[in-house]
């Protein structure tokens, strides 16, 4: 188990006291107790006061969201541990006035035991308190065999709408039904790519392999319904969210919020591709998507996968998600779009004329770049395994990606000359290719295109090039880069013979394993590229001798 935590048996109040520490509307109330700072002055004013909780591991759940707008307090029980009742009686006791006070529990036996005490109890001491009791999770069924429908992270949405309503003045009885109702319209379910550790423990609470993934799981790193293998992202988000559809009637006409949630370890890159899918799912259904909020809400500690939640709305419940708050951890929505909506027109974002002129797909020029394209896309292995030893493992990906994008815009490329030509694939390189490789690239072929328009020779526009290169990058032969490939080759170059120029770029390129980088990545790592030459001159090598062997197959003679 790797965590940065001290003891396993102070993870919680540890915890807290940092969020706290850090947030300075927030106060400790106890152990385990988080309550806004200002919760006197909303008891002064008969405000309702709003407690949820639950165990820990589930941040930013539930602390994240004390604060105008939404909770009162937050009690937070040990790692996916219901918090005792005494705890929650603090909570009741620390924000409980004349509004009283409305629980928001997820429903696990513990949640609800705990809790629902805890309300008896204060109950017998004056204090007006009601609960209600979130079962959003759509993965079992309603009347199955067994404890009921589990709180997800559609909860938060119930935090929200009860919040707004509180703040706006309402009283417990009010608050109470619109809490309800959220909760009434809400369906969630998950996926997990992996499993999580709980400190205590020390070790995963189940076991998925490297192609498994778990369907309707809960947030306590329980296993879930379903085992199965893994799948594209579009393919889960589908089946995810014809699940939350069907199981609360939306179709189309419905006007639906989203809600994409981290499950703990999942890339913003990954919630993204999710909520891509998700809004054109139900676009696709007729289903409009009000609003959507993608991030981490509630978790499984270090779980990678997400949750989707999806609840029909109306004017005055969207109202409700739409009130300001203001906690450490609820975002802005975002109104979902159609994908018609998701660029601008053409004509505002690319001006250039295209000619007419189409690329001679038979010439030396052409017929060398498809070469070259087609010895990068069948090196990217190659590239991606010596980047990865000393870079961050992106290169062979970059170029192949380049390639295929180069081979793809020949259409759009003016064919009046070689210079014309080298400047569209200029444009494309700098376009698709990011990284320092992109940039580059493009000097590189753009130097050449206007050495050429000057009159001068290929060998002396490649030279030309090389120098861009070292003039944009700043690095020169003995760094360890692309150019102790190239400038070897340049000058191998002026003799007018390919297969020197091939010769001095492999034994530059070779020269790299024995060198300590001085630009770049692999300048970080110090001795530790030694022996292994720079995947840039390698690059270099490969598109050299794919140059070499077309111009050889074409113009023979020239050698």
């Amino acid at each position: 188990m790797k965590k940065l935590v001290n003891d396993p048996a102070k993870v919680v109040p540890e915890m807290l006291q940092g969020f706290v520490l850090t947030n300075p509307g927030l106060r400790l109330a106890g152990d385990g107790v988080v309550v806004r700072a200002d919760h006197a002055a909303l008891r002064q004013r008969g405000q309702v006061a709003l407690v949820s909780g639950g165990g820990a591991g589930h941040e930013p759940a539930h602390a994240g969201y004390v604060g105008p707008g939404m909770l009162t307090a937050a009690v937070v029980g040990d790692v996916f541990t219901s918090p005792s009742v005494d705890a929650v009686l603090a909570a009741i006791r620390a924000v409980g006035g004349p509004g009283g006070v409305l629980l928001i529990v997820k429903n696990y036996t513990g949640d609800r035991l705990n809790f629902g005490l805890a309300a008896e109890i204060a109950r017998t001491e004056g204090h007006q308190v009601e609960m209600i009791v979130v079962a959003d999770d759509a993965a079992l069924a309603a009347d199955g065999g067994n404890a009921g429908r589990r709180g997800l992270a559609g909860t938060v949405l119930v935090h929200k709408v009860a919040g707004a309503a509180a703040e706006a003045g309402l009283p417990l009885a009010e608050v109470k039904r619109e809490a309800l109702a959220a909760a009434g319209s809400i369906a969630t379910m998950g996926v997990a790519l992996s499993a999580c550790t709980v400190p205590a423990a020390g070790k995963p609470g189940l076991e998925l392999a490297m192609d498994e993934i778990e369907w309707g799981l809960g947030i306590h790193g329980e296993p879930g319904v379903e085992r199965g293998a893994i799948r594209p992202a579009d393919e889960v988000v589908d089946a995810l969210l014809g699940r939350l559809v069907a199981d609360r009637g939306i179709g189309a006409g419905d006007r639906v919020v989203l809600l994409v949630n981290n499950l703990g370890g999942t890339p913003t890159m990954e919630l993204g591709i999710v909520a891509r899918r998700a809004v054109t799912f139900l676009g696709e259904q007729g289903i409009k998507v009000e609003r959507a909020w993608v991030g981490t809400f509630l978790t499984a500690l270090e779980m990678a996968g997400c949750s989707l939640s999806l609840a029909r709305v109306d004017d005055q419940l969207l109202g409700r998600l739409d009130a300001p708050t203001q906690t450490t951890t609820w975002p802005a929505a975002h109104v979902g779009r159609v994908a018609s909506e998701l660029s601008l027109p053409v004509s505002e974002v690319d001006n250039v004329a295209v000619s007419t002129v189409p690329v001679d797909g038979d010439s030396v020029l052409w017929r060398t770049v498809e070469t070259i394209c087609a010895s990068l896309i069948e090196a990217e292995d190659e590239l991606t395994r010596l980047d990865q030893l000393v870079g961050d493992g992106d290169l062979g990906l970059s170029l192949a990606r380049g390639a295929r994008a180069v081979l793809e815009d020949k259409a759009q490329y003016d064919g009046s000359d070689d210079a014309a030509v080298l400047r569209g694939i200029a444009g494309t390189v700098r376009r698709v290719i990011g990284g320092t490789s992109g940039p580059l690239y493009a000097a590189l072929v753009l130097r050449i295109a206007g050495t050429l328009d000057s009159g001068e020779s290929w060998p002396v526009a490649f030279e030309a090039g090389v120098h861009a290169i070292a003039e944009l990058g700043g690095a020169g032969i003995g760094d360890r880069t692309m150019l102790d490939a190239l400038i070897p080759a340049a000058e191998a170059l002026r003799t007018g013979r390919l297969a020197d120029a091939v010769v001095a770029a492999r034994a530059g390129t070779e020269s790299t394993a024995d060198i300590q980088a001085a630009r770049g990545r692999s300048s970080y790592l110090g001795d530790r590229v030694l022996g292994i030459v720079d995947p840039g001159a390698r690059a270099v090598v490969i598109q050299l001798e794919a140059v070499r062997a077309t111009v050889e197959e074409k113009v023979p003679a020239e050698g």
